[in-house]
């Protein structure tokens, strides 16, 4: 990947052509796709034009940070897809109003085209007649999805929006359909029989498809006074290549999705569920092929020898996460007692990943702790509670096992010299470097990180500030600095786990890239080599190959994320006017991001909710200081605010600065002890909040002084006007 300072600007009046993107603002960015820097779109170039569309841009001027910005002098081709929108009728017209914002502009909707759609419903529209500088779009309705509280309603908006495959071609449909719904004996042919072996699965309580099994034990290696205690572990994973064969019907939609997409109470699988809950997956107590990573492992976790082979297994057991961390925990226990057979052999898999653990401390590896969350749904999808996701013993367990088995994979392709796609992880650039100390100072973490980084750096600043009050907010700084990894034919290591070499292999049934390396470590088995594409063009197709796939995760989480999103503002709804604490996880120039200490729910403070002065946004330290009082608000301080605005299309909730304080309330600086704050007592909303109490005073002794000046000088006028006015009954006198 490139640094900042190596990104090309492109030169004044040089045209380009690119994916437009829209913001919500109104203005948009051409996506350059050679790797040089976007183009700013100003709002008034957006009027004929629309998000996704690909329009050939000028360069027309540069900013005064020297980013270009350009004008619009083609579309080369309007969006394919249909636009997602909620119907409504306005002023006697019907128009569709785009849930994405970044479209921008209301789609007119002739009578005759809303087909059977209701006011209010959720449709999807195709245009007929693009938009113009001084005329909208125009559309008809292809498909009614419902109203906006039907459950499920926000899934089905999500994979429209980003384009998520969630129908099967009729060719693969009827592909899997013909699949057997057992193994067959020629299906065995050329395997090993390890259906003795007692490998187990281990997931957590909602897992539906089980792509890897494992099994350990203890071994001696080599001879005579030479001869050590090692240990063997197999990973057995699901052969989805003997099933899916290239350029055929489940091929080709399983590259098209390129991997499994997961939302709350719903999986859009990657294969039909045929394959992916049934063939493919290593259930207990039935018989399933698999591709077998065959490890030994010394007592200081390296990998003496490994070796890959296609196999038979029959998983003996279905374990949970909490099932094996509660036997591990407790070996005379009831759960250990009700799994007596394999608590062995579970023993045997835990000593294996003490071995690991340690070679990955010593290798100086990455492990945050960053908090996830888990989100709860009643029956009718709507969120019942947001709980912290724990990792236990169980979870770090298979965690290791299939590291081991990655990494042996991307080995055995560089010793085969067998092309195929590497996990790459590179590491922090310069700039984000300068960014991470300078935000760490602002926390109180004086630390000189040395340029380059390395893994064991970041993981020795982790494990030093993992007992502060605000480790999260530290530990959200350290995986920020990072750079996202992404599919690749060149390996250039992955800086995150502090490997040479790594590769995606156990996950064939919910990953494309895990497929295509069965594929490629199958060949060399066979004395062969894997590719689509032979000769010069080979590496071109890998990496066309490594980009879908990288492309295709980030949009299965900007899904995921959406429907969460969703989700949550349609939880805080029912929380307007209600008070919390929360902890500020980002500061942005227009105000902060606030995430509550008891609902895991994010939301902005405005910048205008913070106070009646201006605030200077520091981007370097992350936070906002007051120019007048100079109260600061910075990462990881500690407010109590009140959920103010909930927008559920644009999934955003809003916060304001907890102004009152009922007496019979806890003080927000002692609210949630179980994370004290590690700010001194007085929090940047106590000060604001008592400068706000002293000006209020002051204007209220001024008000009164002035009142009282006011009352002296209008008496004393009356006074002067009665000394002046004439007797009464003068006037009468004088008519």
């Amino acid at each position: 990947m490139k640094s900042p300072d190596d990104i090309q600007v492109p030169g004044l009046l040089e045209e380009l052509s690119g994916t437009l993107q829209g913001h919500r603002d109104g203005h948009g960015f051409v996506l350059n796709a050679t790797g040089g820097a976007d183009v700013f779109v100003p709002p008034s170039e957006m009027r004929a034009a629309l998000h996704g569309d690909r329009v050939r841009v000028r360069v027309a001027r540069f900013d005064k940070r020297g980013r270009p910005e350009g004008r619009i002098i083609d579309i080369e081709e309007r969006r394919p897809r249909p636009i997602i929108g909620r119907l409504l009728f306005e002023s006697g017209a019907w128009l569709v109003a785009p849930e994405d914002k970044r479209v921008g502009q209301d789609i007119l909707i002739p009578k005759a085209g809303i087909a059977q759609a209701r006011p209010g419903q959720v449709v999807a529209v195709e245009l007929t007649e693009p938009p113009a500088l001084y005329a909208q779009p125009v559309g008809r309705v292809t498909e009614v999805l419902g109203d906006i509280d039907d459950p499920g309603l926000e899934i089905e908006i999500a994979v429209r929006k980003y384009e998520v495959p969630h129908e099967f071609s009729p060719a693969a449909v009827a592909q899997a359909a013909k699949l057997p719904e057992q193994l067959r004996a020629v299906d065995l042919k050329g395997r090993v029989d390890l259906r003795d072996v007692a490998f187990v699965t281990i997931d957590g309580e909602d897992a539906r498809d089980f792509d890897d099994a494992v099994y350990c034990e203890p071994i001696r290696v080599g001879r005579g006074k030479k001869a050590q205690d090692a240990l063997r572990l197999l990973v057995a994973i699901a052969d989805v290549s003997h099933y899916v064969k290239p350029n055929e019907a489940l091929d080709l939609d399983a590259h098209e999705r390129a991997t499994s997409v997961y939302f709350p109470r719903r999986v859009i699988p990657m294969l039909p569920e045929k394959l992916s809950n049934g063939l493919c997956s290593l259930n207990p107590d039935v018989d399933r092929l698999s591709l077998v990573c065959d490890m030994v492992v010394a007592d200081d976790g390296a990998t003496l020898a490994y070796q890959f082979y296609p196999a038979v297994i029959c998983s003996h057991a279905r374990l949970t996460y909490t099932e094996v961390a509660a036997v591990l925990a407790n070996t005379r226990g009831p759960e250990a007692q009700r799994r007596a057979v394999l608590v062995p052999h579970l023993l045997h898999l835990h000593a294996v990943y003490q071995v690991l653990l340690a070679a990955r401390e010593r290798r100086g590896a990455v492990d945050f702790d960053t908090p996830e969350t888990k989100i709860v749904c009643d029956d009718n999808g709507r969120i019942e509670r947001i709980e912290p996701r724990t990792r236990n013993e169980a979870h770090r367990l298979i965690e290791e096992a299939m590291l081991a088995a990655n990494v042996c994979a991307a080995e055995f392709l560089l010793e085969a010299k067998q092309a195929g796609l590497f996990r790459v992880h590179e590491g922090p650039t310069t700039q984000k470097r300068s960014t991470l100390q300078t935000a760490l100072k602002a926390l109180g973490v004086n630390v000189n990180l040395p340029d380059p980084l390395k893994p064991a750096d970041l993981q020795q600043l982790a494990k030093a500030t993992k007992e502060r009050p605000d480790h999260e907010q530290v530990h959200m700084l350290l995986l920020r600095s990072m750079q996202q990894a992404l599919y690749t034919p060149h390996n250039n290591g992955h800086f995150g786990l502090s490997y040479p070499a790594y590769a995606h292999f156990t996950s064939p049934i919910r990953r494309y890239p895990d497929l295509l390396t069965h594929r490629a470590i199958k060949a060399v088995l066979g004395g062969k080599s894997y590719g689509p594409v032979k000769g010069e063009g080979a590496v071109a197709w890998w990496e066309q190959a490594g980009l879908h796939c990288s492309a295709c995760e980030r949009r299965a989480d900007e899904a995921s994320r959406d429907v969460e999103a969703w989700l949550k503002c349609r939880f805080m709804r029912d929380r307007l006017g209600e008070d919390f604490v929360g902890r500020v996880t980002s500061v942005a120039p227009f105000g902060l991001f606030v995430q509550l200490e008891s609902l895991y729910v994010e939301g902005l403070v405005h910048i205008t909710e913070l106070g009646g002065e201006y605030f200077r946004y520091d981007e370097l330290r992350q936070e906002l200081r007051g120019e007048r009082t100079g109260v600061r608000y910075g990462l990881g301080a500690r407010l109590q605010v009140q959920v103010s605005r909930v927008d559920l299309d644009g999934r955003r909730i809003e916060f304001r600065i907890f102004r009152g304080q009922d007496p019979a309330r806890p003080n927000p600086r002692q609210a949630g002890k179980s994370a004290p704050s590690s700010h001194p007592p007085s929090s940047a909303s106590d000060q604001l909040r008592h400068v706000q109490e002293d000006e209020r005073q002051v204007k209220r002794q001024r008000a009164e002084l002035a009142k009282a000046v006011k009352a002296a000088r209008t008496d004393g006028a009356r006074k002067a006007a009665r000394a002046d006015a004439p007797p009464k009954g003068a006037a009468k006198k004088r008519r």
